[in-house]
């Protein structure tokens, strides 16, 4: 059941203000009896509700009586607060992540060759945006094999984003696709393509038939290759990202003969 400590109130603060509904304007004194709130402690409880202006006084009598606001103003001031101190925790803990970024990021990055694999489409589709959102230069996608239709809207809405964000980070983009491939985006694609990333400087789409698999080249050093299930035509079975210099520069000069000839995306 909910309470008025889910909205930052103490127990006796609860308390002291439900009482004062019940009692109308009344001294402290009596709000103690009324709300069992020891006397010792009435005078801060009403301090503290006080100033989240859940209630007034009336100072001009003798003893001062207090008066509760009315339910609606009271728990839409406190839900007011509460929404003050959401926006501050979160400007807090984006300052966080800004000043542990800068801090990561000085960090000296690791050439060593190293690899990795997803299995399963939630799992290749997590790994392909999390490379994606590591580039820092370039991105090659090369695109062949649809992902299964149940899933090629969202994944391919989820892709545009993403290379979206990249292009605001001053990635260049080349994406080269199979004309298959091409029908069997979304609309929300063509629609973002067309009104977003087409008039992009660095983005750049292409397409031919000259390709049979999908792979993303990032940075010129590593390589996300997707892996097509053997028992299910056109499905995706996993992906494996392998960051290896030599092995990028590799797999780059097979690519640029096919981008030269490939011809440019009509959506």
């Amino acid at each position: 059941m909910a309470s008025l400590r889910d909205l930052g109130l103490s127990e006796y603060e609860a308390r002291a203000y439900r009482s004062l509904l019940q009692t109308g304007p009344t001294t402290a004194k009596e709000l103690s009896r009324a709300s069992d709130v020891p006397m010792g402690r009435i005078y801060d409880v009403l301090n503290n509700i006080e100033q989240y202006n859940l209630v007034r006084s009336q100072t001009a009598s003798r003893p001062k009586k207090y008066v509760a606001v009315e339910p609606q103003t009271a728990l839409d001031r406190l839900l007011e607060d509460k929404k003050r101190e959401l926006e501050e925790k979160a400007d807090q803990y984006e300052s966080i992540v800004d000043d542990l970024s800068s801090e990561l990021d000085a960090a000296e990055p690791v050439e060593d060759q190293f690899w990795t694999a997803a299995v399963g489409p939630e799992e290749t589709t997590d790994l392909l945006l999390e490379r994606l959102a590591a580039a820092d230069d370039r991105i090659v996608m090369v695109a062949a094999d649809p992902v299964p239709e149940r899933d090629i809207q969202a994944v391919s809405e989820d892709v545009t984003a993403e290379l979206e964000d990249a292009l605001d980070r001053g990635v260049s983009i080349d994406v080269l696709m199979t004309r298959h491939l091409v029908s069997s985006l979304s609309e929300k694609v063509g629609e973002r393509y067309r009104g977003v990333l087409q008039n992009r400087a660095e983005f750049d789409v292409r397409t031919t038939d000259d390709v049979t698999g999908s792979f993303n080249l990032i940075d010129d050093i590593e390589v996300c290759i997707q892996v097509p299930n053997p028992l299910s035509s056109g499905d995706a079975f996993g992906m494996i990202d392998l960051k290896d210099p030599e092995f990028a520069a590799n797999v780059r000069e097979e690519f640029v003969p096919r981008w030269e000839n490939a011809e440019p995306l009509t959506f």
